[in-house]
């Protein structure tokens, strides 16, 4: 099963854990409900529908209220360490947390007692921590945008706060970046970047782009790369290699992009709706 671990923007909110019912653009977990437009709710919407169209169970998720000062993501980081060790996910993603490097490895050395290791992925706060700590190589996928590939690349960086200037000006610095952040032992199995190109990488470089279709609305929308990670989590839990499901999830939401027709005022939900049609589209683009 696939398990997903993240924030909802909302101190209130008390540690909650289950399976995930997506129904009528409505999310819940645990009795509560949550608008799926952006963040950790955004990528759970998007992992559901995947799993629904992969005949897959829904994923199970772990959700905390933390609204960036570390609070909620302290109490979940506690509760995980006593509740994994007798836990059987076979995919395991981490999202918007706050990054602490020591509860970063209380939690890896709880994963790491279980009988079966999980595919590990993490994206946005847990994938600073997973850098921070030098443990990124026990890690599947890390899904960064361009900004975040180079904190990845930069070895001497204790924090993205300090990354330093690299200029992004165009394909090549990527491919730089990539190999950076390999040599450093600073990056995950594979590399999703996403940006106005997706780029799928590994340690021996960039192994494939993603460009079109191009959505210009994509490009200002909140929770866009939260969807594609969402997509890539389903399909790895469901056999996929994992760079052929950084590919996949990164041409079904560009495809889910143009379906929905977005413009700047839409909103996250409306490009999940086509998920599955757009799936379909890039798992025929692949064969």
């Amino acid at each position: 099963m696939l398990a997903v671990v993240g924030t909802i923007p909302d101190p209130t909110i008390p540690v909650l854990e289950g399976t995930i019912d997506f129904q009528n653009g409505r999310l819940a977990v645990d009795g509560r409900e949550f608008s799926p437009d952006r963040g950790t709710p955004a990528l759970l919407a998007a992992s559901a529908v995947t799993c629904r169209c992969l005949q897959l169970q829904p994923p199970y998720a772990f959700l905390v209220g933390d609204e960036g000062l570390g609070k909620g993501s302290r109490n979940i980081y506690e509760y995980l360490t006593r509740i994994l060790p007798q836990q059987t996910f076979s995919t395991l993603a981490f999202h918007y947390l706050q990054p602490d490097v020591d509860w970063h490895d209380r939690i890896l050395l709880s994963i790491q007692s279980l009988t079966t290791f999980p595919t590990l992925v993490a994206d946005a706060g847990f994938m600073y921590a997973a850098k921070m700590s030098g443990n990124a190589g026990a890690y599947t996928l890390f899904t960064p945008d361009v900004g975040e590939l180079a904190f990845l690349a930069d070895e001497m960086a204790p924090h993205p706060f300090y990354t330093r200037g690299f200029i992004l000006q165009d394909d090549e610095k990527i491919q730089e970046l990539v190999v950076r952040a390999y040599a450093h032992q600073n990056a995950a199995q594979c590399l999703l970047v996403k940006g106005s190109t997706d780029h799928i990488a590994n340690k021996e470089g960039v192994l494939a782009r993603v460009s079109s279709p191009s959505i210009e609305a994509m490009e200002a929308m909140g929770g866009t790369g939260d969807t594609v990670t969402g997509m890539a989590c389903a399909l790895i839990e469901s056999g996929f290699d994992v760079s052929r499901a950084a590919w996949v999830a990164a041409q079904a939401n560009r495809h889910a992009g143009e379906l929905a027709d977005l413009n700047p005022a839409s909103q996250i939900g409306e490009l999940i709706t086509h998920i599955p049609a757009a799936l379909e589209r890039a798992l025929k683009e692949l064969q």
